[in-house]
């Protein structure tokens, strides 16, 4: 059925309802700044001032982390013989109007979204709505993707595992849209019509959010309607090792040993699967794999005198044919099937390839004793866990909580991945913590960390992995880490210049870790190339602090460490085309190389002058430049009016001094925004063409060419030198 009939019931500040026939119900709410919500459903199912409840509530939850509106609207009909009204907030509107019905978004005075013929349709339980696509409209977020940042002509599954999917899609002409369900979502992005975005909902409520705004507006107001990250310790953005397949807790040790021994930096190892403990009762007590951790207190203390961390497979399952699993078929705490039973899921890498049965997450007592159990071994000195569990759930199972489908297969990661997360963080504040996973899902941009994809061992390998980085970012997910090469793929094609391009990338990137695999680990090459790499860690964990500090950003802006020409420059069309070149945090721009070779081409956006931060050369932006950089270099470019605070060099964050974290600071050109550092206490003020600085006590400050210098006790003043 075709919503065609409006009749106007109620007007509010902070809503409207409308009858549009059948017995359905409209309501649109000004629910953000530049954010809209549409409702439409039976009248009970969309009212706006019933709260949901029992496991309603649960989705709810996971779904939004601010579920009550803060904006409001002026309301008014709209003029002439259209039978409509229009709702505004400031330079944002939106028009809705009946015979025929439709809904129009406007940002200044320019139509930036609208209904397409096909418009809102219900087909009983579920919905479609379908968007108008201009010839040229890009469309970006929903997920992972490894190859063209621009989603346009793609289908995506919402809760199919290969689809890697993520809820929030946006063009740069300034909308956005997400879809708050955590039923089956289809994205056709004009494949089956090439003008038309038509989304498909398996839910018998329509929601949906629209939003106007620049990209990064976008992602704030999503972020903060959905919930952003807390924050990583310390000791988690250094250098990782991952652990070769059949290695030794002691052979690792080993590798971490010469690591020292060579002055490579390194602050993590993560652990190979399958787990690292099993379940010995119900009551969910870890017993350790005594076969490769016979004393792990030995082992956690071999790591720590290197001060070294270990993240540790686990799995929310137990395996088939151990007394466990009897003990937890019987008391209901596994998933089970339509007779009853534990659903038997065949075995992966987490647990050995043993065929097993998934805890079930949605009754509380469960995860409640998932979490604490770890809690406790988080308390003993594991450093962080690993987790994926995004499997392809069977329809046929019924979760306790009633959960089923695709809201089971939707909400089981976030579940699994929340509780170890609390148990990371206990009673930290703010929260701070580690979860390794791969897995997406709705929510998942409120935790860390993203794990890194596995790829090929070539230059289309290191494609892949920026791509998946800036396509998650670009959908609200502010980390993603970065693998070196991937173990278990064929290395022939892996050469120290692919390697150290490699590394390049990934130290101006959320983080990285390096294969323990005797071809791609860094001991393994000759000695120059183990000198670059050397000298590649050192402008690392000087980054760490802004780095971080970008990471705390995301907490406040919801925008990601890695991001897309697209994200940073809407209004480019030409640095869109240069979708390997990202922001790192908001001061620097990265262009690294992806393919052989010492000539990189970067392309400086326009209306924004860039600083070389390899000869401190100023170039104004809208061109391209060729630029030749050896292996221990990139084109990096700091963007004017900001700064780029670095920490000292480190071979492990231990060595950081907590009371003086930064060492230096790189300005381009004046200083005019407050810089990105973590804990930052650093403030710039302007006054008669200088900047006033506070909180540079005792570091080392480099302006750019054309500035000068003078400290006056705490305060430091940058002006034009004469």
């Amino acid at each position: 059925m075709h919503l065609e009939t409006l009749k106007l019931v109620d007007t509010l500040p902070t809503r409207v309802a409308f009858d549009v026939g059948a017995s359905l119900s409209l309501i649109v709410e000004p629910h953000a700044p530049g954010v809209f919500r549409i409702r439409c459903g039976r009248p009970e199912a969309v009212a706006a001032d019933i709260l949901p409840g029992g496991r309603a509530r649960v989705h709810a939850e996971v779904l939004l982390a601010r579920p009550e509106a803060i904006g409001e609207a002026t309301f008014e009909p709209l003029a002439g013989d259209i039978q409509g009204w229009r709702m505004a907030q400031g330079d944002v509107t939106l028009d809705v109007t009946s015979q025929p019905f439709s809904l129009t978004l406007q940002r200044l005075g320019q139509t930036v979204l609208t209904l397409s013929e096909t418009g809102i349709q219900s087909h009983g339980d579920a919905w479609s709505v379908g968007l108008h696509l201009k010839a040229d409209e890009k469309i970006f977020g929903l997920g992972e993707t490894h190859g063209d940042l621009d989603r346009r002509t793609e289908v995506i599954l919402s809760d199919s595992p290969e689809h890697r999917a993520l809820p929030l899609a946006w063009g740069p002409s300034g909308w956005g849209v997400y879809t708050n369900t955590l039923a089956r979502v289809e994205h056709d992005l004009g494949a089956e019509s090439a003008d038309e975005y038509l989304i498909t909902i398996e839910d018998s409520v329509l929601d949906l959010f629209i939003f106007a705004g620049e990209p990064a507006e976008i992602l704030n107001q999503y972020t903060q309607l959905t919930g952003r990250s807390g924050q990583p310790v310390l000791w988690s953005m250094g250098v990782w090792l991952e652990q070769y397949q059949g290695q030794s807790a002691t052979q690792t040790a080993e590798i971490v040993a010469e690591f020292r021994t060579q002055q490579l930096a390194i602050d993590g190892v993560l652990m190979q699967p399958p787990t690292a403990w099993t379940y010995q009762d119900s009551k969910l007590l870890p017993e350790w794999d005594r076969e490769r951790f016979p004393d792990p207190k030995q082992v956690m203390e071999l790591f720590a005198k290197h001060a070294v961390h270990l993240a540790m497979h686990t799995i929310p399952g137990a395996l088939v044919g151990t007394n466990t699993f009897a003990e937890l078929e019987d008391r209901g705490w596994l998933l089970t099937n339509e007779a009853g039973d534990a659903h038997v899921f065949p075995g992966v890498a987490a647990t050995g390839g043993q065929d097993f049965a998934l805890l079930d997450l949605t009754h509380r007592d469960v995860l409640n004793a998932w979490s604490e159990r770890h809690r406790h071994l988080i308390e003993d000195g594991v450093g962080a866990t690993i987790c994926d569990v995004q499997f392809d759930i069977p329809d046929s199972i019924v979760a306790r909580g009633g959960e089923t489908g695709p809201v089971l297969r939707s909400i089981y990661p976030a579940l699994a991945r929340r509780a170890l997360f609390d148990a990371a963080a206990g009673q930290k504040v703010p929260p701070e913590g580690v979860v390794f996973s791969s897995d997406l899902f709705v929510g998942a941009q409120r935790l860390l960390w993203q794990s890194a994809p596995r790829v090929t061992n070539n230059w289309a390998g290191l494609q892949h992995s920026l791509r998946t980085a800036l396509s998650v970012g670009a959908s609200g997910i502010p980390v993603q880490m970065h693998a070196i090469g991937n173990a278990l793929a064929p290395t022939d094609e892996m050469t120290p210049e692919l390697y150290l391009r490699w590394l390049g990338m990934a130290v101006f990137s959320s983080n990285f870790n390096f294969q323990t695999h005797p071809d791609l680990i860094p001991t393994g090459f000759d000695e120059e190339t183990r000198a670059l790499i050397q000298g590649w860690l050192q402008w690392r964990y000087r980054l760490i602090p802004y780095v971080l500090g970008a990471i705390e950003d995301a907490a406040r802006t919801g925008l990601p460490v890695q991001r897309s020409m697209a994200l940073s420059f809407p209004a480019d069309v030409e640095a869109q085309r240069w979708d390997t070149q990202y922001m790192l945090g908001p001061a620097v721009l990265v262009a690294p190389a992806m393919q052989p070779g010492q000539d990189l081409n970067v392309y400086l956006p326009a209306g924004e002058a860039w600083w070389d931060l390899n000869t401190g050369w100023r170039y104004e932006g809208g061109s391209v430049l060729t630029v030749s950089c050896g292996l221990g270099t990139l084109p990096v470019f700091g963007r004017e009016g900001h700064m780029l605070c670095l920490g000292p060099t480190a071979h492990h964050t231990g060595e950081f001094n907590s009371a003086r974290i930064l060492d230096e600071v790189l300005m381009f050109g004046m200083p005019v925004h407050n810089p990105v550092v973590m804990r930052n206490k650093i403030r710039v003020m302007q006054m008669q063409g200088s900047s006033y600085i506070k909180g540079l006590e005792g570091l080392k400050i480099s302006p750019s060419e054309g500035l000068e210098v003078k400290r006056r006790g705490a305060e430091v003043r940058i002006s034009r030198a004469r």
